[in-house]
């Protein structure tokens, strides 16, 4: 009686953690667990996906107060105003632009991508994502941290869950993971909800806390004072503000975010994929109404809290470290009400993580496996969020789920790429001559370099959260380069009418080909090129041939299409010409191509390169040409495995 043999676990769990690896990144798409826009004129309103960004932006009321006051004490409200001046003057104008010259949701990186080509463009894309790769895990992880001060320092929770707060964390951090492994979509609702409700209880606790203020008149008073005792005059408070003004940078955090989330906004009924001026303007209204809801809300938080909460309890150990408003809600409306704006809060900081994730497996995919940089399996969503979760529980454990120490390292990935989005417009606005805003974007720019510096100088945990992460991507993805060398990376072939009438003529008889390396492209050229292929390889002279060139594009381009197309030169030689990132890549598609065109196998000859086969390896592998006999086989190889099918290589 025959058995039918069960698959493997382990194979059933492969199959699971690669699902959706073979359509990943297809046609130049967005990849990620729920990275497909909305369908053309079917988004969401702006006011919905403002929501969206607000899960990651509104959510660092939670903890901006707390920073705010321990960075700049009793000043923490001017301070607050400065950082809410240089928001609504410098990141929206920026951000507002970038919606302009990136409305698919690229972001400011792609702006730049565009402006650098070859190792040194790529180089630079790769700094750029290790500290995007910052700002969103430690959006993660900070988040998760937070979330756990608020339940661990619940008066109904506090004596139970006392000294659990990396427990916490870390469950936190692993069911965001276990989330995103089942399948997430990101649900606009539920951010909606979610930023309705936190912001109407802020509301509440902001309305009490002024009432307090005001009714008490001696706080005021007594806050004025002490800050005339400290500073002197209003010149020098302003000036310690802007000293201190680097550490209230997380106030900043969730442009990146506003703007890849265009994707989602409802466009106009005459937009069109080019040009989505509807999507566009409704961007800058997510943006603008965005910066000014958390700008107000910054401004009344820190005027409240700063007034109302004792300086030693904002202190690490205090009741109102890493949850400055929570501790006002429970203060001053109770413990019941207290427990609600808990629970929102917590619910918020963990939307908040997700929105990171998301952001995560969105934004690699977009760059990584195009440049070539990432496994093959870092195509699939699963096994990236193992890899993140991971990461995230290591960033944890380092900084031993601290809200204050991990702030240096947000602001600074925030930061970073608030700069590079500022002078990316810069680029831009001078591009188009538009010189008043050329001007005010780099004014802008250098104000965020500073601010960059700054933190990086006082808080240089940051810059080495982002370096390691900078230095892991380099690793990860020069190995990656490094074992796919030889995969078949063209993505498409397509011939003109004279190539493909060349194909046609080979057809009835033995299709041969030599691959010439163009230079004066003279008769003697080809008629001594086909002289030395004839005489290495002991071939008749009535053997008929068509030449292939390949000229090298930017060689640390990974995937494209290739473009062949046929000449006749000197009214007698044929000849293929492709453009190409790499001369073996081309050839070995194009040698496939017409084997599956024309159901023949086609030859194809060369000469040995010269030299050591290990430096030609390097210029193949960096500049797209060397050993490229050597190479074109094995590629056919890798993307042949049935000998008796594949092209034939012959080197003389």
């Amino acid at each position: 009686m025959a058995t039918t043999e069960r698959p493997p676990s382990t194979s059933r769990l492969r199959t699971w953690m690669l699902e959706g690896l073979s359509d990943m990144g297809k046609g130049g798409g967005h990849t990620g667990p729920h990275a497909e826009p909305e369908p053309p004129h079917q988004g969401q309103r702006w006011w919905r996906v403002m929501c969206l960004t607000g899960v990651d932006y509104f959510s660092t009321l939670g903890y901006q107060p707390g920073i705010a006051a321990l960075a700049a004490g009793l000043l923490s409200p001017v301070a607050t105003v400065v950082l809410v001046v240089v928001t609504l003057a410098g990141a929206l104008p920026v951000y507002r632009r970038v919606a302009e010259e990136s409305p698919h949701g690229e972001g400011s990186i792609a702006m730049l991508e565009r402006l650098l080509s070859f190792w040194q463009g790529k180089l630079f894309v790769l700094t750029l994502l290790g500290f995007a790769a910052t700002d969103f895990l430690i959006t993660i992880t900070l988040s998760a941290a937070d979330a756990s001060t608020h339940l661990v320092e619940n008066p109904h929770l506090s004596e139970a869950l006392h000294g659990k707060q990396m427990l916490i964390t870390l469950f936190l951090v692993a069911l965001l993971g276990a989330v995103f492994l089942k399948g997430f979509l990101e649900a606009i609702g539920v951010a909606v909800a979610l930023v309705g409700v936190y912001l109407a209880l802020n509301l509440v606790v902001v309305i009490t806390g002024l009432w307090h203020v005001v009714t008490a008149g001696h706080v005021i008073t007594d806050w004025s004072s002490a800050l005339t005792t400290q500073h002197g005059n209003v010149f020098a408070m302003i000036g310690v503000a802007l000293i201190v003004f680097p550490k209230l940078a997380l106030g900043l955090s969730g442009f990146e975010t506003g703007v890849a989330v265009m994707p989602h906004v409802k466009g106009g009924p005459d937009d069109t994929e080019q040009r989505p001026a509807g999507r566009i303007r409704d961007t800058k209204k997510l943006l603008t109404t965005a910066a000014l809801i958390m700008s107000c809300f910054l401004i009344a938080t820190s005027f409240i809290t700063t007034l109302l909460i004792p300086e030693k309890e904002f202190e690490e150990g205090g009741d109102a470290n890493g949850r400055a408003l929570a501790y006002l809600a429970h203060a001053y409306l109770g413990n019941a009400f207290g427990t609600v704006y808990d629970v929102s809060t917590i619910a918020i900081l963990w939307f908040a993580g997700a929105s990171a994730m998301a952001g995560l497996l969105n934004l690699m995919p977009r760059y990584l496996p195009r440049y070539g940089m990432a496994p093959h399996w870092a195509r699939a969503v699963r096994p990236m969020v193992i890899v993140f979760t991971l990461v995230a529980f290591l960033v944890t454990w380092i900084f031993d789920a601290d809200v204050d120490q991990q702030g240096g390292a947000y602001a600074t990935g925030v930061l970073v790429l608030i700069s590079s989005a500022a002078i990316a417009v810069t680029i831009a606005a001078r591009k188009a001559g538009q010189r008043g805003w050329t001007l005010t974007f780099a004014v802008i720019s250098a104000v965020f370099l500073y601010t960059t510096v700054v933190n990086v100088i006082e808080r240089p945990d940051g810059v080495k959260i982002g370096a390691c992460f900078i230095a892991g991507i380099m690793l990860v993805s020069l190995l990656s380069r490094l074992a796919r060398a030889f995969e078949l990376r063209v993505t498409s072939v397509s011939l003109d009418p004279l190539a493909e009438r060349f194909i046609r003529d080979l057809a009835s008889r033995k299709m041969r080909f030599i691959a010439n390396e163009p230079d004066r492209r003279d008769k003697a050229e080809y008629r001594d090129k086909i002289e030395q292929i004839r005489a290495d390889n002991d071939l008749p002279e009535q053997e008929d041939f068509v030449f292939v060139e390949v000229t090298v594009t930017d060689p640390s381009e990974f995937e494209a299409g290739l473009t062949v197309r046929g000449e006749v030169l000197h009214d007698r030689y044929r000849v293929l010409t492709l453009e190409s990132a790499s001369i073996p890549n081309a050839l070995a598609a194009l040698l496939l191509h017409i084997r599956d065109a024309t159901g023949r196998t086609p030859h194809i000859y060369f000469e040995w390169t010269e030299g050591n086969p290990f430096a030609n390896f390097l210029r193949f592998f960096l500049f797209g040409q060397g050993e490229v006999a050597p190479v074109t086989r094995e590629v056919l190889r890798e993307a042949e495995p049935d000998r008796e099918r594949r092209p034939r290589v012959h080197a003389g």
